[in-house]
């Protein structure tokens, strides 16, 4: 039954009307399924020979709700009359108008709408056949079906009935987390959980769809959609994944360093049945490495999220090493160290003898440019960035880097890799920083230049954590360690001397003793079983750095407001996102949006940094980076492509130049080599900066 989105019934000898939907992959309530819905309703209803009606869904899903593509037709053209009143039209007036008992049967899933579809009859999942040859109304599900109503994820309430149907079967207070947590429960609970139905009056199902429709027309309903679309567009990358290639499965990996960042990363790959060999330096540091692997799995088993068994299994896959002896048949490296590029150029010549030819040799580098990395070697259509976030096992994003001489067999390994360990990939250029972090070193700049201007830290945090993001950029710098913001901070000062704001702040605080979460002193103070409180102690040293810097004007604070605060962090980030797109870094702006949101916590809800932006505006952006440039310095000189986009009236995600299957999406120019793509468009280090 594959092919256009279509709804058909079949009539059995019983007299029962099977009503089957059919829309790969998961069943979407398109309006035209919507309307094939109703119109079979109507024909079974009106048949003398239908006695009941079962609904279905093809393919083993029953449905996946409601097709949000309409969401963004809406966004696009502000038509609210796109969206249909399935709770009233196909509800009340045919399902329950209706003297014929109807049946869900439901396998695979029933979500958001496809759920509120099963809820219109009238009594619990898993009723018995009993009831419904009574005449009752029933839910039949195949074990282990995922039932939810995950509508909040993308800033809207259950529109067809759910916020007045789910509560009457399973009680106020799972009905509210199951919407709350958009997390969906399986069949067998809701077997545990059912109450009898209520039929619902209409004129309070008239309710429930003027809140709906309020509400997807918010900014928050706007960003969540855009971030559903953007994170699944990653994995397409042009000249890359549509152009034949097949991906190579990864048996074996290794692993380059056991510290927090190469022990999380063999995690991720354990945790998905690769084989992982970690190599260390010595006994001790080989020790600490494995027995932190150890711990991660373990904990999982703790937490009741892994069978003992299990654990067991999945750690028999591990290695600990000293040498590169056990390199000769792994499918990739990913080296971990130090950020030292003598050290990591040290690294890729040995395992460049040491491993096959097809070994992929990577890096999870978080600023040092790849060519120089690899430039000791002769193999550089096999190196390429893999770049994780901490905790690697944890934190959702693969920044994938490219050069201009990495293959697209290689970066297509990597995409299938990143998808197979349960993360999500973004390929991206190489440069310092490359995307996510490229974009966002403004960020803790801004935080230490308002420091230094006089600005409370604490109340910088505050602004930032009320905003959306889960921490402030003082005690984001704790919690990284003071050693990170060091180097990084050395690298951007480097790579980008004309905007770079140099602060002696936490020089001073290393001087003083401190370094943040490590030794439980910092901006703040942390103690075993207690959040994080501000440490006053850390205030003369703050005053310090201020009288060093003597960027105050007038030797007097400044005075702001919390909405300059937000614009004075947040905007120096937007315009080095302009910069990003206009070097292109990334392959589309939706991929800086989701990496920002994966790699940076940026609030999904409102869409990424660039989604987001222009909802505040381009022009408003431009100004105050203008007016805060004469006040404050070169800083916040606003970026060419900004000032030109302000010139032209346009947003910045116009920058992709067509829209394909509702997508933006920007096609380059590919190069190749003996036939085969290597390569789209120069590397951003080889543009002017």
């Amino acid at each position: 039954m594959a092919g256009a989105p279509r709804v058909v019934m079949e009539v059995g000898s019983d007299g029962v009307a099977v009503i089957t939907i059919s829309n790969p992959p998961v069943n979407a309530l398109a309006v035209e399924i919507i309307a094939g819905l109703k119109a079979k309703y109507d024909e079974a209803m009106n048949r003398n020979d239908v006695k009941a009606i079962v609904v279905t869904g093809d393919g083993g899903k029953f449905s996946g709700g409601f097709d949000i593509n309409v969401f963004e037709k809406v966004h696009k053209t502000g038509d609210l009359t796109l969206l249909p009143d399935v709770s009233i039209d196909l509800v009340v007036n045919t399902i329950e108008g209706g003297r014929k008992p109807s049946v869900a049967a439901i396998q695979g899933l029933a979500l958001g709408g496809g759920l509120e579809l099963a809820l219109f009859p009238a009594f619990i999942l898993g009723t018995s056949l009993l009831n419904y040859l009574q005449g009752c109304h029933a839910r039949i599900s195949a074990p282990r079906a995922q039932l939810g109503l995950p509508e909040l994820s993308l800033g809207v309430i259950p529109g067809f009935g759910g916020t007045q149907r789910l509560p009457r079967l399973i009680g106020l207070k799972k009905a509210v987390e199951m919407m709350v947590s958009s997390k969906p429960i399986l069949s067998e609970e809701g077997r545990q959980l059912g109450l009898i139905d209520v039929v619902v009056p209409p004129h309070e199902l008239l309710k429930e769809a003027k809140v709906f429709k309020e509400l997807v027309q918010t900014d928050t309903a706007k960003g969540l959609v855009h971030a559903f679309f953007a994170q699944r567009m990653t994995a397409k990358v042009p000249g890359v994944t549509d152009v034949g290639l097949k991906p190579r499965h990864m048996k074996k990996v290794a692993v380059i360093g056991g510290g927090l960042m190469g022990s999380g990363i063999a995690t991720a790959l354990l945790l998905s049945n690769i084989k992982v060999v970690l190599k260390e330096v010595n006994s001790e540091f080989l020790s600490r490495g494995l027995k932190s692997i150890e711990g991660n799995i373990r904990g999982l088993v703790t937490r009741g999220k892994m069978a003992s068994d299990k654990a067991e299994k999945t750690l028999s896959l591990l290695k600990g090493v000293l040498d590169y002896s056990d390199f000769k048949d792994v499918d990739m490296v990913i080296e971990a160290v130090v950020e030292n590029i003598p050290l990591k150029q040290t690294i890729f010549s040995d395992i460049e003898k040491a491993c096959p030819p097809h070994c992929i040799l990577a890096t999870n580098t978080s600023t040092i440019d790849l060519n120089v990395i690899g430039e000791k070697t002769t193999s550089q259509e096999r190196i390429v960035g893999a770049h994780f976030f901490s905790p690697a096992h944890i934190m959702p994003l693969l920044e994938i880097v490219r050069t201009n001489r990495t293959s697209a067999q290689v970066l297509l390994d990597l995409i299938a890799l990143g998808k197979t360990i349960k993360k999500v990939p973004v390929v991206v250029g190489n440069c310092t920083g490359f995307a996510v972090n490229r974009t966002f070193f403004p960020y803790s700049q801004s935080a230490h230049l308002l420091a230094n201007l006089g600005v409370d830290v604490f109340r910088i945090d505050r602004v930032i954590t009320e905003f959306g993001l889960p921490m402030g950029p003082f005690q984001l710098q704790d919690l990284a360690g003071y050693g990170v913001a060091l180097a990084v901070g050395k690298e951007f000062a480097s790579a980008f001397p004309d905007r770079t704001f140099r602060s002696p702040l936490v020089e001073l605080l290393v001087k003083s003793g401190r370094n943040g979460k490590n030794n439980g002193k910092g901006y703040y103070i942390y103690e075993k079983g207690s959040k994080p409180k501000p440490d006053p102690s850390v205030l003369p040293i703050i005053e310090e750095s201020r009288r060093v810097t003597n960027v105050v004007p007038g030797g007097k604070p400044i005075s702001v407001s919390d909405q300059e605060i937000l614009g004075m962090i947040l905007f120096p980030v937007v315009n080095e996102a302009c910069r990003v797109l206009e070097e292109e870094v990334v392959v589309r702006a939706s991929d800086l949006d989701v990496a920002s949101v994966l790699g940076m916590s940026f609030p999904s809800y409102r869409g990424g940094i660039v989604f987001w932006a222009d909802t505040v505006g381009p022009s408003h952006i431009y100004e105050s980076l203008k007016k805060w440039t004469n006040l404050y310095g070169n800083f916040f000189r606003p970026s060419k492509f900004l000032e030109e986009r302000v010139a032209k009236g346009l947003p910045l995600v116009s920058i992709l130049p067509f829209v394909c299957a509702g997508f933006n999406v920007i096609i380059y120019k590919v190069t190749a080599v003996d036939g085969m793509p290597k390569a789209i468009t120069a590397p951003c280090q080889e543009r002017n900066h």
